[in-house]
């Protein structure tokens, strides 16, 4: 996969194109100049990661070069099983190792400029990774809403480990999400999770706005606790038997346990 982000978009948008695409119309897409995009689509051939076409002319004029991203296949099928099979035998610790592991994929690659603001930045960021990834993904308009957005991965890489391994392939893949989003500036903002063979070859990622109200409340209930606390020391100094106060130390909100929607799933089929 290439290691710049103008290169992973282009690379993510000839991968979900029905037919080449040429400089012109990819720079109308990603409203990068035309020689910008030459040079990254040199890069990309040069890689092997796509192929150029010769198309005919848009009147009188040279053929076009059309371009289109090259399907390439896994080759380390059998190496990932190997490493799955060697995570133990208790799902949760393997969902948890897996959401490790791939928090540590998503913090090697280069998430680019494109940053998290808003629920629309988050679904295009994990709409291209999912993209370069292979699996196809669909927006769900049906299951959208300005808190939410569904994404429908209408196929998968690893499909056949994932049936036999689902918290440790989607555990994976959704330690990369969540990492990337937050290298974006996505932490504390949106929650992704992953739903794992809704149907027999479909699963779900969904993208979710935190309840940003309820954790200030939250936080407002520690503050009034601590406060508590330490008018009760106060009173205590005065009186002849020491009074004893539970410690009530101040937790910053954070993530939701990601892995706590596939940490059941090895008991599920994709």
């Amino acid at each position: 996969m290439s290691d710049s982000w103008p290169r992973r978009r282009l690379l993510a948008i000839l991968r979900g194109a029905s037919e080449p695409l040429d400089a012109q119309e990819l720079a109308r897409v990603t409203g990068q100049h035309v020689t910008t995009v030459r040079f990254h689509l040199d890069v990309l051939t040069r890689d092997s990661l796509v192929r150029q076409f010769q198309q005919p002319p848009r009147g009188r004029g040279r053929p076009r070069i059309g371009y289109s991203a090259v399907q390439r296949s896994i080759g380390y099928l059998e190496l990932a099983q190997v490493l799955a099979d060697q995570l133990g035998a208790d799902p949760r610790r393997r969902s948890e190792a897996s959401v490790a592991a791939g928090r540590a994929w998503g913090a090697s690659i280069d998430v680019g400029e494109h940053r998290v603001a808003s629920l629309a930045d988050a679904k295009d960021v994990t709409m291209t990774l999912l993209s370069e990834l292979g699996f196809a993904p669909e927006r769900d308009p049906a299951g959208t809403t300005e808190e939410r957005v569904l994404i429908r991965l209408t196929a998968c890489p690893l499909r056949e480990l994932a049936r036999t391994h689902p918290e440790v392939v989607c555990g994976v893949h959704l330690g990369l999400i969540t990492e990337v989003l937050e290298r974006s500036g996505g932490r504390g903002l949106v929650e992704a999770r992953l739903d794992p063979f809704l149907e027999p070859e479909l699963s779900v990622a969904q993208l979710e706005l935190f309840a940003v109200t309820g954790r200030m409340a939250d936080v407002a209930d520690t503050e009034s606790t601590d406060a508590t606390a330490a008018m009760a020391v106060s009173t205590a100094s005065d009186s002849a038997e020491p009074l004893m106060v539970p410690s009530a130390g101040r937790v910053a909100p954070q993530l939701r346990n990601t892995d706590a929607h596939i940490g059941k799933q090895s008991a599920q089929q994709w």
